[in-house]
């Protein structure tokens, strides 16, 4: 009975209301719409760059834009990211990072909207796009100027997060072919950072990260002296995924 009773006056807590009471008073809070973008790098011709897609809207005609879609009444925001890359790309295998929320007021010409980021990092030469149907291209990240939406902040943003990350966690070893030399490493790390590095530097700060392991091969078909190939370590890879995630 004693039960009984405290319960019921829970129930007629005057201070207590319940899910639909709370709504119904503030139905113009459950009118903003939530959407997901799709920040994808890659690199190639010792450039960084992401993947964009021509909007379709015409307030932004001739503009291009980050992979996006509003989520779904019954999707959970994660899966609302990986479904937008899947339907898009056909890329399945991809890990993709959260990384900011973007919730300007008049960001989005339909209405109240607000976008999380997600961003990843693939091999262009290993991974092949769905582009059939998508204008779908990879766009030098450098040579951006304006995009449709806030999606060149959005670029900005993720570019930001992925230059720290690089500097204490192997996260680019999804860039690269599984053996590369040191050389390319640095051009790579160059390309995200966008400013030139010294060589001696820079090779002493990545053997003091014992991320790479010194294979008996050397590069073939280059113009200058072949240099040594390397490869990440499982246990520099692995540790990187983890970070991210």
């Amino acid at each position: 009975m004693y039960i009984e009773h405290i319960v019921k006056a829970m129930t007629n807590n005057p201070l207590l209301k319940s899910a639909a009471v709370e709504k119904s008073s503030h139905l113009e809070y459950f009118n903003i719409a939530v959407s997901v973008d799709c920040v994808i790098f890659g690199y190639e011709d010792k450039e960084l760059k992401v993947l964009l897609i021509q909007s379709d809207l015409e307030e932004f005609s001739g503009l291009y834009s980050l992979l996006g879609d509003l989520v779904k009444p019954d999707e959970d925001l994660d899966a609302a990211s990986y479904r937008v890359l899947k339907d898009r790309t056909g890329l399945d295998d991809v890990f993709l990072q959260q990384v900011h929320t973007f919730g300007s007021v008049n960001r989005h010409p339909s209405g109240r909207v607000v976008s999380t980021a997600y961003y990843s990092l693939v091999d262009i030469n290993s991974h092949k796009l769905n582009i059939d149907s998508n204008d779908l291209h990879w766009h030098a990240v450098k040579g951006i100027k304006k995009l449709a939406f806030d999606h060149k902040q959005i670029i900005d943003t993720c570019i930001k997060m992925l230059r720290e990350q690089i500097m204490e966690h192997p996260v680019v070893h999804n860039l690269l072919p599984e053996k590369f030399s040191l050389r390319a490493l640095q051009e790579l790390y160059e390309a995200i950072l966008g400013t030139p590095l010294d060589r001696r530097n820079f090779r002493k700060k990545i053997a003091l990260k014992s991320w790479l392991s010194e294979l008996d091969e050397l590069e073939e078909d280059v113009t200058h002296r072949p240099g040594k190939l390397h490869k990440f370590k499982t246990k520099a890879v692995k540790s990187a995924v983890s970070k991210k995630g």
